[in-house]
């Protein structure tokens, strides 16, 4: 039996849902033997692969950047997971929603800047003019909230998820 192909993506976040990931402890054993994690911040893998089974996505939609990569996911993945805060409400990603984005870079990197004086431009994705959780953008299969999700929580979304079940999350999970 082949194993399942499972992703991970830390779009505009601080990556305390990867950090709560890897805190499933024997769990990730029990995954190994059934998924290999294919892309990733732990992979080497540099194109998001076809026929992903599962993805997680960690964190809100807050540039051209995230808002192709999530586009390019969704069509790559059968099950794609919006986990926790920032990917399911955009969370704090979405605080800087009352500041146009020229404002906010001006304010950055002009006024805030003992150097340059002038916002990056080289290799910078453009930011979209607001940070929306990822069932804005586009079709969410299952919504993890928790700043971040338990470590038990997200272990028993995965498991579940590799054994053909849809997780009844309730009383697993809350926002904050």
């Amino acid at each position: 039996m082949s194993k399942a192909k499972v992703a991970t993506v830390w779009l505009d976040g601080c990556s305390g849902c990867h950090m709560s990931l890897l805190d499933i402890d024997e769990t990730i054993i029990e995954v190994a033997k059934k998924a290999e994690l294919v892309y990733g911040p732990l992979v080497d893998a540099q194109e998001f692969p076809e026929g992903v089974d599962v993805t997680l996505v960690e964190g809100a939609v807050s540039s051209q950047d995230d808002l192709k990569l999530v586009q390019k996911i969704r069509r790559r993945t059968k099950l794609l997971v919006s986990l926790g805060d920032c990917a399911v409400t955009s969370n704090v990603p979405s605080m800087r929603n009352g500041i146009p984005p020229k404002v906010l870079l001006e304010r950055a990197y002009v006024q805030g800047a003992d150097v340059n004086h002038r916002p990056p431009s080289d290799g910078v994705p453009g930011l979209l003019r607001h940070a929306v959780p990822v069932h804005e953008v586009v079709k969410v299969d299952l919504h993890v909230p928790g700043c971040p999700p338990k470590a038990d929580a997200i272990g028993y979304v995965v498991m579940e998820l590799l054994e053909g079940r849809k997780p009844d999350i309730a009383g697993k999970v809350k926002f904050g």
